[in-house]
């Protein structure tokens, strides 16, 4: 590596570039999915139409954008108020409870718990 930085016109090139990437692969997954599916929300069992299919979303069940596999195992389509009550519960749960009561008290997963033993070892 030189250590010179690309110029600025470069970088927002980059980034324009990336964001037409993803919104390409957004059209993408979202055509393959209403093709692949009923158009019919997943969770409240709404019907859509030509007239009102963008209400209808797809929700990536891992939520990883970046996992379209082409079977769509990965999707459901949910109408665009059970897709936002999804995320919002996908973050409540991130955070705690909002109910009042308490939130998971089990400590995160931590990689590096035991490797202070594991360097003892070696």
């Amino acid at each position: 590596m030189t250590g010179k930085r690309p110029s600025e016109s470069r970088l927002d090139a980059i980034v324009a570039q990336s964001r037409r990437a993803a919104e390409a692969r957004g059209h993408g997954y979202r055509e393959q999915a209403l093709k692949l599916y009923p158009w019919v929300c997943g969770r409240c069992a709404r019907e859509f139409n030509r007239l009102n299919l963008s209400e209808l979303t797809v929700h990536h069940r891992n939520h990883n954008h970046d996992d379209n596999p082409a079977d769509g195992s990965n999707w459901e389509l949910l109408c665009v108020y059970c897709h936002d009550n999804e995320h919002s519960r996908y973050l409540d749960a991130a955070y705690g409870s909002l109910d009042g009561g308490a939130a998971d008290s089990s400590p995160p997963n931590n990689p590096f718990a035991n490797l202070a033993d594991l360097l003892k070892k070696g």
